[in-house]
């Protein structure tokens, strides 16, 4: 479709054409990981397992997958500054932006676990990525290996997790029983839709910044990262106004954690990615907004994030769209 419309249509009317191929693919991105969540969370919470790891792999896995889907697209396209810009991009927004937003709506409770353990993680395999990109340059196979080791890590404290925290709280909403077979379904929707969208909002983003003069870091960071973080904002927002802050930062927390390790080091094994050097800096304001949420938190005498902190992240963030502004 993309080679019949700078064939068919006049430079302007391509423009127009390419950026409702872009709002059309970030729509079945949205659509896509919703379904996949309501599929895969329906099945899980059938097995009985805890609402924080439906939060920490269900959900953020199935709110990761437009990161997954848009960075091995990207790759594949030669669009490197897409591929590494969505997933540092996702991070950023997702803290400073998504959970910024949804404590100032709600102040959001932390678990004892998620301080301790999955925000300083989240703190050190950004680092892990920002010193590949120092040192090696480039995503290769070698950093793909240490991403999907650390990723398997990651699932081994999931798996403790669940262990630990077998039973769910009484106090959750019961679970409407559905079909299994119409929870695959649209689990299997939601992945196919998921990949489509990917392709079209790649196309689209990357023919726009082509024409427009701006870099694809540029649109990676703020653009794409935006259009694939949409579900964690509707996902967080949700979960935090139904009082269920578990899913609420846990979705934030392992969407990061998935975002880096599985999306970034499953990328890195299909082909290399190259890292470029402007890359240091919005993976250390990844690292920053990392360490503002834990600080916030720690600070916090009840452990929540409040509506101060709130406000602090999205200042934050302002600051930080002002400067890719001036120095894209």
């Amino acid at each position: 479709m993309p080679e019949s419309i700078q064939t068919l249509f006049p430079e302007s009317v391509q423009i127009v054409l390419y950026i409702l191929l872009t709002v059309f693919g970030f729509v079945l991105l949205i659509k896509g990981a919703d379904f996949f969540v309501d599929g895969a969370s329906g099945i899980a919470s059938r097995f009985g397992i805890p609402q924080i790891v439906i939060g920490l792999t269900v959900v953020a896995f199935g709110t990761s997958l437009p990161e997954a889907a848009v960075s091995i697209t990207a790759a594949f396209n030669q669009s490197t500054g897409i591929a590494i810009g969505n997933v540092v991009g996702s991070n950023i927004m997702n803290i400073l932006v998504i959970l910024g937003l949804t404590s100032c709506i709600i102040p959001l409770t932390v678990q004892k676990n998620t301080l301790r353990f999955e925000i300083p993680f989240v703190i050190f395999i950004t680092a892990v990525l920002v010193a590949f990109g120092i040192f090696a340059g480039e995503l290769g196979i070698f950093a793909g290996i240490v991403l999907v080791l650390l990723f398997a890590l990651f699932f081994v404290y999931l798996i403790r997790i669940s262990k630990n925290d077998g039973e769910q709280t009484e106090d959750e909403e019961p679970q409407k029983k559905q079909s299994v077979w119409k929870l695959l379904i649209l689990t299997v929707a939601g992945v196919a839709a998921i990949v489509l969208g990917s392709n079209c909002a790649v196309d689209g983003a990357t023919f726009i910044a082509q024409k427009i003069g701006i870099s694809d870091r540029f649109i990676g960071l703020t653009v794409v990262a935006f259009g694939t973080s949409l579900p964690e904002l509707v996902t967080s927002v949700v979960a935090g106004k139904k009082g269920k802050a578990d899913i609420a930062i846990g979705n934030i927390v392992g969407s990061n954690i998935f975002n880096i390790l599985f999306v970034l080091g499953a990328t890195s094994l299909i082909c290399p990615v190259p890292y470029d050097p402007k890359f240091i800096v919005d993976g250390a304001v990844a690292i920053g907004a990392a360490v503002m949420l834990f600080v916030c938190i720690l600070l916090n005498k009840q452990k929540k994030l409040g509506r101060l902190a709130g406000a602090l992240m999205l200042t934050g963030y302002a600051g930080y769209f002002a400067y890719l502004v001036m120095f894209q």
